[in-house]
């Protein structure tokens, strides 16, 4: 059995981040600083009937279903009678008044928000769709910190532009897995981490991809693992090196499906497993062959604004969300129409 002991590097900070959002990817995010978090109320698991089930729809119709208000009344309701909640409908405009009070300083915000970054953009749109879950506390807590939280937010909107073609161009050279013909109309490259269980998610995608697009699209695969994923530096090695033996993807398929086991014990049973040299790989992995190769792809996807995996990008425009096959199999399409070109 072989030790996989991580070279020394220089440990990446923590990125400024004043709004913990997610633009409705799932995904594994580099660690952040949050300010201004506030924890939710749960939901009650019971479902309420007759006049309370109307008091509580009517509730979460006008907070929303992913407000404060709305999560704490599938508690309240548990302890009310249906009788309490007849009276409290008759007297809803009550409730009403309450939740458009509480609901102004995140209005504000919105509109701060959206002023700053401009009002048509993706950003601003997710910022629309995330706020309406906060409650008045996060978003006066935020709107203390509104430098910190628009240059972020800045800096999400510039990372939603389309690569320039330099940059395009860059994540495309030099050497990574690939498949797919290198002239192919269509580039796709992926940024993922073997332990990010959303990554698995995408590379059941990327398998119907292949399947469906593989004479029209070139697929490269690059490293980019997180810093809080204490094997995932060591599996990006551990690829790179089934890569070596012309066994890349047999290998990366073994890591997705066994991403619990990415220890040195699992890498060496999964290394078996996909038919390689077992001890060419063992000494590649002991000799960090590769880890200047997984470096070179972490510079390259912190050139590209990659903050979580999976990150995708379609003839330089990022995708939405890399773990649906639909969503990205519309940009494929769009692309091969003439809607992005390739670099």
């Amino acid at each position: 059995m072989f030790r996989f002991h991580p070279p020394p590097r220089v440990a990446r900070a923590l990125l400024p981040c004043s709004l913990i959002v997610l633009t409705g990817l799932s995904g594994c995010k580099r660690p952040t600083k949050n300010v201004g978090d506030a924890p939710g109320a749960s939901a009650s698991a019971g479902a309420p009937t007759g006049p309370c089930a109307d008091y509580t729809k009517r509730i979460c119709d006008k907070a929303g279903q992913q407000s404060q208000s709305c999560q704490a009344m599938g508690i309240a309701v548990d302890l009310m009678s249906p009788d309490t909640c007849t009276a409290a409908l008759k007297d809803v405009d009550y409730a009403f008044k309450k939740i458009a009070s509480e609901a102004k300083v995140c209005d504000d915000l919105t509109q701060t928000l959206c002023k700053a970054i401009g009002p048509t953009t993706q950003t601003c749109q997710m910022v629309t769709t995330q706020t309406k879950g906060f409650t008045p506390d996060r978003c006066k807590g935020m709107k203390d910190h509104l430098p910190e939280v628009i240059a972020q937010l800045q800096k999400m909107e510039e990372a939603n532009k389309p690569l320039s073609a330099e940059l395009q161009k860059a994540i495309l050279e030099g050497p990574a897995a690939s498949f797919g013909p290198e002239a192919a109309p269509v580039q796709i490259v992926e940024f993922s981490d073997f332990q990010c269980p959303y990554c698995s998610r995408a590379a059941e995608a990327v398998h119907k991809i292949k399947e469906k697009y593989g004479d029209r699209v070139h697929f490269t695969f690059r490293q980019f693992p997180l810093p809080m994923h204490q094997n995932a530096r060591g599996a990006a090695e551990a690829a790179l090196a089934a890569n070596a033996q012309g066994k890349f993807w047999e290998f990366h398929d073994l890591l997705f499906k066994n991403k619990q086991q990415l220890d040195s014990t699992g890498l060496e049973t999964q290394a078996k497993q996909a038919g390689l040299n077992v001890a060419q790989f063992k000494k590649a992995i002991t000799d960090h062959q590769f880890a200047p190769k997984v470096d070179a792809d972490v510079k390259l996807g912190e050139q590209v604004s990659v903050q979580g995996t999976p990150t995708m990008f379609i003839n330089g425009a990022r995708v939405a969300d890399p773990t649906s096959f639909d969503a990205i199999a519309q940009q494929i399409e769009t692309a091969l129409k003439g809607g992005t070109k390739a670099g």
